[in-house]
């Protein structure tokens, strides 16, 4: 429910500072608030604002800052907001960069405060949401064929540095924007500074950033900040839904930074630590996120949610609890990186939990099965390729390297967002032409075609 803040005037006192233990403070209250309310304080000209996290005992609760705690001392005349953080939200949010408050970090002027939303909204009722809707082409060759997206659907983006996720990620957006006439939501959740700026930089010039919007709540701020600008994001990307009635495409980068904040927050509260250390209300703070990620008749949105992966464990509890929620995992591999494959997905360690005829079609279904099938033998036969040589190698296992090799090539290709750079122009390819170009190779129509011939292209009847 949309409500507007109270103002400052308007506020009531309702307590003082007892305690400050860093981002913590416990606060003497004539009356306690709810959980999750927002409470603010004022010194020396700056808003300060809390969010009650616990109760503990008939005058006291404990509360996370969203800001820093410079300049707090006991004593401060704590005041009520009536509600909990609430968003100024408006269709000239896009092309902005905003924090968790919805403050612009770009210089530019404020969003006109209109309209409000709380970022503890409620999901969709089951009487509003509706399911998986097909399939959502992205144009990319390898994602579309072999780990296609899902309308309305959540797909995990497990990659380390430098194997291109940052530049797969701004052509998705790219996608969505050109393919569907859609507009994107990028939740960036302790990013470096740095990073920041240069990610919102080359959208810029990739020319994407008119129908984006970025919040960030960055590494060196609070852990409350870090931990809910994940929902201040998704309160956007539920707005542009309900208003704009497009495709939105909500982006979060790095979800495993949400759980080391909510981490963090809970040994502030004093929790016990569970398992491997993480908090016991681990799995609910994924869920209350994840559960939030719908569509409706009128729009939907669809996540795309980057996870680091400790020690490259995928059996970690913070990735078991993402994992559960995912519909498709792609997986960046450095190995592809290393042979030139760009993008690097790993073809047989990515997939979709939608791979089925009923979801793909017959066809699709196929194409893939035996793409895979050719690119699993391939890998299979790679070391002894390596010690004897390809001659060695039966006639059928030979034409089987040979296809997959050529496979492996042409499911590279040319991205838009990097045209600049590569001096390559770059090139959206329909799911319908991959599958006509994939069963062209197994069918072994280009068994003379050069290999060279299939890398970084677009279609096959595309010139080279």
């Amino acid at each position: 429910m949309n409500s507007l803040p109270v103002k400052q005037e308007d506020r009531h006192p309702i307590g003082i500072i007892a305690e400050i233990h860093g981002p913590v403070v416990i606060i003497d209250c004539d009356r306690l608030p709810p959980l999750r309310q927002a409470l603010c304080t004022r010194f020396d000209h700056t808003v300060y604002m809390f969010e009650v996290h616990q109760h503990l005992d008939e005058r006291h609760v404990r509360a996370i800052t969203l800001h820093g705690t410079a300049g707090l001392s006991r004593g401060l005349t704590v005041y009520d907001t009536g509600a909990p953080l609430q968003l100024p939200v408006s269709k000239q949010c896009l092309g902005r960069l905003l924090n968790i408050f919805g403050e612009p970090l770009d210089g530019g002027s404020p969003l006109p405060q209109t309209e409000f939303r709380n970022i503890h909204s409620k999901p969709l009722a089951l009487s509003e949401a509706t399911g998986i809707s097909g399939i959502l082409q992205t144009g990319i060759k390898v994602i579309d064929l072999l780990c296609p997206f899902v309308k309305g659907g959540k797909t995990g983006l497990f990659g380390g540095a430098g194997v291109g996720k940052t530049v797969l990620v701004m052509e998705f957006i790219h996608a969505v924007s050109a393919i569907h006439q859609g507009v994107s939501v990028f939740a960036g959740v302790g990013e470096r500074i740095r990073e920041a700026h240069e990610l919102w930089r080359e959208m810029e010039q990739a020319k994407v950033m008119s129908d984006t919007l970025m919040v960030f709540g960055q590494m060196d701020e609070s852990p409350g900040v870090r931990f809910r600008v994940g929902l201040s994001a998704l309160t956007y990307a539920e707005y542009l839904r309900d208003t704009l009635h497009k495709e939105v495409l909500f982006v979060m980068d790095n979800v495993f930074r949400f759980v080391q904040a909510g981490s963090e927050v809970s040994s502030l509260l004093g929790r016990m630590p569970a398992t491997v250390g993480y908090q016991p209300t681990l799995t609910t703070e994924v869920a209350e996120l994840q559960d939030r990620i719908l569509s409706s008749r009128h729009g939907s949105i669809t996540s795309v949610q980057a996870v680091y992966v400790p020690a490259d464990d995928m059996t970690d509890p913070a990735v078991s609890a993402i994992l559960s929620h995912l519909d498709t995992t792609v997986i960046l591999s450095r190995d592809q990186a290393s042979k030139g494959i760009y993008p690097a997905v790993d073809p047989l360690r990515s997939g979709s939990h939608l791979m089925d005829r009923h979801t793909l079609g017959d066809r699709h279904y196929n194409v893939a099965e035996s793409v895979r099938e050719h690119l699993a033998r391939y890998e299979e036969l790679e070391d002894i390729i390596a010690m004897l040589g390809i001659e060695e190698l039966s006639e059928r296992d030979r034409k089987i390297v040979m296809r997959a090799r050529k496979l492996q090539r042409y499911l590279t290709q040319p991205f838009a967002v990097l045209a600049q750079h590569t001096r390559q122009t770059g090139v959206s390819v329909p799911l319908e032409q991959t599958l006509t170009d994939c069963e062209a190779f197994l069918a072994g129509d280009y068994d003379d075609l050069p290999e060279a011939q299939c890398y970084m292209r677009g279609s096959m009847q595309e010139p080279a």
